[in-house]
């Protein structure tokens, strides 16, 4: 699993700030109950020394320390039920000042022993992912969930031989089963087809969803790709202000890539060698891709080369979008 160091150092912030934030929340608990329950504070110092007094016992006790153990541990018990005692009896949780972690897997800090990111800290990584992938895409309202078939029609088509609506369904579910099982295994989408026919829509679904299992996710349109491979290549000024190779490093190393819009970019020779680097070397290193495009799968070839779209041809699952553009049908109905 490839992780965006950046996406994981905001990442880490936000987990950071909010363990922080629990424990000055835990101090000033602690600072108010003591005050009110000064006893306390004697009875956290004599369970504190109970490690000292068990190693003092083992050498007192000519080695059998058994009698000395069972008495420190009647005490202990009496100490912690007159500590509990107290706590309720003032009105708070048993447990009110207690510092126990939230996670018991990494003891609340973000990271295994051995070394991996704590399943705690992933979940504040999928979230800044799809807090960036929300500036592209719409994930608040668009998932598989809320995908509606409202939209296409029941009749058939005779070139296709079946109803948008079948195609649909077809591919709704072909993509949601991509996004829920993504993995090493995964394949490649091509998503073809005219423009307002959902295409953008299921790329969000699916987005969200191999992002909230943990996998790292880059979308981003052909056009601002292929700026930022030009801009690391001849190092031209960048408009977007973002450095040039941190970016192709995301697009060729990130866990899914989706590129969409591909065609409508400004071709040149340059934009063609990007692309079949992009194809070739994300199936190289196993990287996945879905790619978006209006144009027929066999101008693929025509714009980017024969050897770019045999790549595609033979490991990518092509899915042909067709119907009536959903946004002129919202916009009259």
């Amino acid at each position: 699993m490839a992780l965006d160091a950046s996406i994981m150092a905001a990442a880490y912030r936000r987990f950071q700030a909010d363990r922080d934030a629990r424990q000055a929340e835990l101090d000033r608990r602690n600072s108010l109950v003591r005050l009110r329950i000064p006893r306390l504070e004697l009875i956290d110092r004599e369970l504190g020394s109970t490690a000292a007094k068990i190693v003092i016992a083992a050498f007192e006790e000519d080695g059998s320390p058994e009698t000395a153990l069972r008495e420190l541990e009647r005490k202990n018990l009496e100490l912690q039920r007159e500590r509990a005692e107290l706590l309720v009896g003032a009105g708070y949780p048993y447990d009110y000042i207690d510092g126990t972690p939230p996670c018991t897997l990494c003891g609340d800090s973000g990271y295994l022993r051995d070394g991996a990111p704590c399943r705690c800290l992933m979940t504040y990584y999928a979230r800044e992912q799809n807090s960036r992938l929300s500036k592209l895409l719409d994930l608040g309202t668009q998932s598989f969930a809320t995908f509606s078939f409202d939209w296409y029609s029941a009749d058939v088509w005779p070139e296709y031989g079946r109803s948008p609506l079948e195609n649909m369904k077809m591919i709704r579910e072909i993509c949601g089963n991509y996004a829920h099982t993504f993995g090493q295994r995964s394949g490649n989408l091509l998503f073809t087809g005219a423009p307002g026919l959902g295409k953008t829509f299921l790329s969000a679904c699916i987005a969200r969803e191999v992002s909230e299992l943990g996998f790292s996710v880059v979308y981003d349109t052909a056009s601002h790709i292929f700026q930022q491979f030009e801009s690391g290549k001849f190092g031209r000024e960048n408009p977007y202000e973002e450095a040039p190779d941190r970016e192709i490093n995301r697009y060729l190393n990130c866990d899914l890539l989706i590129m969409d819009d591909l065609g409508t970019e400004m071709f040149t020779k340059f934009v063609k060698s990007a692309f079949y680097r992009i194809v070739n070397d994300r199936l190289m290193s196993r990287r996945k891709t879905v790619l978006s495009t209006n144009l027929p799968v066999d101008e693929l070839g025509v714009q980017y080369g024969e050897a770019a779209l045999s790549r595609i041809r033979g490991e990518y699952q092509a899915l042909h979008f067709f119907g009536d553009d959903i946004r002129i049908l919202k916009r009259d109905r």
